[in-house]
């Protein structure tokens, strides 16, 4: 029993300081007054249950007085639907009736009336992208525009004035096509700057302001230089329509008629590389080949221009008595006369080997011309096979889905051949005019070297 006691002592000791702490009172110093703060401890937990059980009564009272209330304004907010949905059903039969008026008394126009709006949109779309669109104005496609939207919704019909505008715009559009007109507007160059031109419009296909072809914004209502001009043939007769004047009679002039607004054609024309842009696909290898060519022409043309003045020197000297060392037939002769004296044998001999002395002169350089011609074609085909090189490369790591990617390796492969013949046809026909003019200014020096010894042998 007193160990029970010993317990209960500590417990009830143990309570007392909790509760000393949570009062902030000093701990008792006996059990009576344990006793009488564990009572005063449990009539205070008492109090403050009962306050919360009476605040949680009165939080639910209200909760169902709030519940009520909603009710009471969902019952309301459906009597009010009930009532929208009968006017909605009463205004709907009203609208049937009032749309079955409205078609009995537009009667046979109701065909016309769907026929002027699929007209109006049709033709909207047409003038916004139509190259008189800069020359007429934006006003046809608004008023199209708000005609189509007001006939959609079938609450009013057209005025007779929409309906003869209606005709004059695409009467006027129609006329369009067959004019040539010059007019002055604002064009907007490729950098995006504008600058007021003279444009000539050729119908509803080209638009050109001096040599420079034309095309429609119609985002920006204007005409824009082409970022990339066709080729100088096609400009230049750009260039006659701009600056023909009235009553000037025909003029030629590149037109594109693929379309109602042009392109279609000029378009493939631009796309048509240059000829710079043709030798650049060839590479390093068609460069290296052009310039070699371009060499070679130049050392021809010089070659060729020396053999014709020493061709001319010869013809001199066929008509002077005197030899001039100056040219090389004066030199054989000057030789022949020097040994006149001498056996024909030797003379002979003498005169050979001053001809000989003077062909290695006469012909230098001919072999290198004969050289490259040979060269310039192998080189195009070692251009061809680094290019299909290439595209089976590409080929391996791309696969033929896209042929683009085969593009570069094919352009080398196909212009370099071309640049390797192009520079092997004129270098060969040039080696042919040295070789055939060499040999003449030759054949004239055996001949007369001849004659010499013929003359020594008589």
């Amino acid at each position: 029993m007193k160990f029970y006691n010993y317990i209960l002592a500590l417990l009830l000791i143990t309570s007392s300081i909790l509760f000393a702490q949570e009062a902030e009172t000093p701990a008792p110093s006996n059990l009576d007054k344990l006793l009488e703060l564990v009572k005063e401890g449990k009539t205070k937990e008492q109090a403050e249950n009962a306050d919360r059980e009476a605040r949680f009564v009165r939080a639910r009272n209200q909760q169902q007085e709030i519940l009520r209330e909603e009710q009471r304004e969902l019952a309301r907010q459906e009597r009010i639907a009930d009532e929208l949905e009968k006017v909605f059903t009463q205004n709907q039969e009203k609208l049937r009736v009032a749309e079955e008026a409205y078609l009995k008394q537009l009667g046979s126009l109701n065909e016309l009336f769907g026929h002027m709006q699929s007209i109006s949109t049709d033709s909207r779309v047409t003038f916004e992208t139509s190259l008189t669109a800069a020359e007429f104005g934006k006003d046809r496609e608004f008023f199209l525009g708000d005609l189509t939207k007001k006939m959609g919704e079938s609450t009013e019909l057209p005025t007779i004035e929409e309906i003869e505008r209606v005709w004059y715009e695409i009467m006027r559009e129609m006329k369009a096509t067959g004019e040539v007109v010059r007019f002055s507007t604002d064009v907007i160059n490729v950098d995006g700057t504008q600058v007021s031109c003279d444009v000539v419009r050729v119908g509803v296909y080209n638009a050109v302001c001096g040599n420079k072809y034309l095309e429609y914004v119609p985002a920006k209502g204007q005409y824009q230089f082409l970022a990339r001009q066709p080729a100088s043939r096609y400009t230049s007769s750009a260039g006659r329509i701009s600056d023909a004047n009235e009553g000037a009679g025909y003029v030629s002039f590149s037109v594109d008629p693929s379309g109602p607004s042009g392109g279609a054609l000029l378009a493939n024309l631009i796309q048509n590389p240059s000829l710079l842009e043709r030798i650049d696909q060839g590479g390093l290898i068609g460069y290296i080949i052009l310039a070699i060519g371009a060499i070679t022409m130049i050392f021809a043309i010089y070659k060729y221009t020396m053999l014709w003045i020493t061709s001319r020197a010869v013809q001199e000297q066929l008509v002077n008595e005197k030899p001039d060392e100056s040219n090389p037939l004066g030199r054989v002769l000057a030789v022949g006369q020097q040994h006149m004296k001498e056996e024909i044998d030797r003379l002979e001999l003498k005169l050979a080997e001053a001809i000989m002395g003077e062909r290695p002169s006469i012909e230098r350089g001919i072999s290198f011309v004969k050289i490259v011609s040979v060269v310039a074609p192998l080189a195009g085909l070692l251009g061809t096979v680094t290019g299909m090189i290439i595209t089976f490369q590409q080929i391996t790591l791309f696969g033929t889905g896209d042929p683009k990617i085969m593009a570069g390796g094919i352009s080398q492969a196909l212009v370099t051949t071309v640049l390797g013949l192009v520079v092997a046809i004129p270098t060969t026909l040039a080696h042919s005019f040295l070789q055939s003019s060499a040999r003449s200014v030759v054949d004239v020096l055996e001949e007369q070297a001849t004659g010499i010894v013929a003359e020594k042998a008589k």
